[in-house]
C-alpha cells in the first residue's frame, strides 16, 4: 500500500511556481533602437544586450535553423537589421518583426537567456563562419 504524505500551501506554492515558470523570466524589455540593441533584464538580475543582427542570425525560426540537424543556414548581410516591432506571445515568449521581413520564430524567454547567457560564444561561431565562406562583415554606423 502506498503511502501519501500531505504538501502545505507554501510547498505547493514554490511547487506550482517551478512548474510554471522553470526559468527566469523578463522584467523589463527594451528596444533600443538607434543602437539597434534589445536590452532584457530578467528576475535573476540578469541583463543582456542582444543586438538586432545578432537576434536575426540566430532566429529560432524553422527558415534559418533549418528542420532538423545542420540544415540551418548561415545568414550574410544583417550588419543593419533593425526590429519594427515586438509582439508579446502569451506569457513566455516574444515575436520579433525585423525590417527585413523577417517575422518568423518565436523567442521564447528560455532562448533569449540562452542567447543572452552564451552571447560571446554564438557571437565568434558566427563570425567564424562568415571567415569560412570568405565574407567580410562591415561594422554598422551606430547612431546613438
Amino acid at each position: 500500500m502506498k503511502t501519501c504524505h500531505a504538501i502545505s500551501s507554501r510547498e505547493f506554492s514554490t511547487l506550482t511556481m517551478t512548474i510554471q515558470h522553470p526559468h527566469p523570466q523578463p522584467t523589463e524589455i527594451k528596444l533600443r533602437r538607434n543602437s539597434r540593441v534589445l536590452e532584457i533584464s530578467f528576475e535573476d538580475s540578469a541583463h543582456f544586450a542582444l543586438p538586432c543582427e545578432f537576434l536575426r542570425v540566430y532566429s529560432p525560426s524553422a527558415e534559418v535553423r533549418g528542420h532538423g540537424p545542420g540544415q540551418g543556414i548561415l545568414l550574410i548581410g544583417k550588419e543593419t537589421v533593425s526590429i519594427k516591432e515586438i509582439e508579446p506571445v502569451g506569457h513566455y515568449a516574444i515575436k520579433i518583426r525585423f525590417d527585413d521581413g523577417h517575422d518568423t520564430g518565436l523567442y521564447s524567454w528560455e532562448y533569449l537567456y540562452e542567447l543572452g547567457e552564451k552571447q560571446t560564444q554564438l557571437w565568434q561561431k558566427y563570425l567564424d563562419r562568415l571567415q569560412q565562406v570568405g565574407h567580410s562583415r562591415k561594422e554598422p554606423e551606430i547612431k546613438d
